[in-house]
């Protein structure tokens, strides 16, 4: 089976450019045979510099590139010609990616905004030349600065999807069908459980060109913040969601607990996603009877908006679109 392109985590190897050293030297001319010091400064490192592209979805580009290196900065010369700097690498990452210290795990920044730029390694800054350390007890100094070494680091690289609205719900419980219905994304959909092994973002289009982004991420399991099942990697994806859709299937026995079961995986991995705006939606209700509907919505949690959908058949998806978009305006 084809590799996926989509790559949500790299750790890769920087190293900054080393400063160039100052340059030790007396200006010398025909008629000038004791000139006073004219040595050039060197030139700085080269940085590595993060840029958030919104163009970019993946990290795969950067899967390969394990080792990433700036040029170091020129020496200086004589009649104070400063060294070349090094060139700068840009290396362009997803917006909403998480950059970590390797080896301890401490988040450092994140790339929240379109062409945002961070350097990520600062070059070394050049040595001075012995120029700037002539004096009047002095006026021949022999000596320059050395360049400055560059930075060099371990860091991990963590995309956090950017959607408006995050499905959260167990495996099976009709999220790709969902999001097939109503946006114009085509998810991989089948009748097992982890159909969906990565995030998949759709654009729901709502009244008067109005829109907002959803995005299908793989489904949950009990235990998942411990890591089981695809865990983590699920997890990470929604805590940039502004409201959460809770989807749990109308087959299943005890729908209350289910949805408990998944709100306790969240407030496990962090219990500030509880803050979030939530929503309710009991899927595949064209399978069940009148009765079992009664059953249902006797049953369901009373303090979150619930909504009894077929994504099948279209059925309550008008009005929780209008539920969602609500509950985004009352957000922001």
């Amino acid at each position: 089976m084809a590799e996926s392109n989509f790559i949500d985590y790299v750790k890769i190897f920087c190293a900054s450019g080393h400063g160039g050293s100052g340059s030790v030297h007396l200006h010398r001319a025909k008629y000038i045979p004791k000139g006073g010091p004219d040595g050039g400064d060197g030139g700085r490192g080269g940085h590595i510099i993060l840029r958030a592209n919104e163009q970019f979805w993946t990290l795969i580009h950067l899967k390969y590139r394990k080792v990433v290196r700036a040029e170091n900065g020129g020496p200086g010369g004589a009649a104070l010609c400063k060294g070349k700097q090094g060139e700068d690498i840009y290396l362009d990452v997803p917006v909403g990616t998480v950059v970590k210290d390797a080896e301890t795990e401490e988040v450092l920044f994140e790339m929240v905004e379109p062409g945002e730029e961070v350097i990520l390694c600062q070059g070394g800054r050049g040595g001075w030349g012995n120029d700037h350390f002539k004096s009047a007890t002095n006026q021949t100094p022999r000596y320059a600065q050395p360049g400055e070494e560059g930075v060099e680091n371990w860091f991990i690289l963590e995309l956090k999807v950017l959607a408006d609205v995050g499905l959260v719900g167990f495996p099976n419980a009709g999220k790709s069908t969902f999001l097939a219905s109503v946006t114009s994304a085509k998810p991989k959909i089948a009748n097992y459980p982890f159909t969906t092994l990565e995030p998949n973002l759709g654009i729901v289009r709502y009244y008067d060109d109005k829109s907002f982004v959803i995005a299908d991420i793989p489904g949950i399991i009990e235990g998942a913040a411990e890591g089981k099942g695809i865990g983590l990697r699920f997890l990470r994806h929604i805590e940039r969601n502004s409201v959460l859709l809770f989807m749990v299937s109308a087959e299943d026995e005890n729908i209350s607990e289910q949805y408990r079961i998944l709100l306790k995986e969240l407030e496990k991995y962090n219990p500030e996603l509880l803050a979030k705006e939530r929503i309710l939606a009991v899927t595949k209700c064209d399978v069940i009877d009148e009765e079992q509907r009664k059953r249902i919505m006797r049953r369901l949690p009373k303090k979150i908006p619930h909504y009894l959908i077929s994504s099948v058949t279209g059925e309550g998806l008008d009005d929780l679109k209008d539920g969602l978009w609500d509950a985004l305006c009352a957000e922001y």
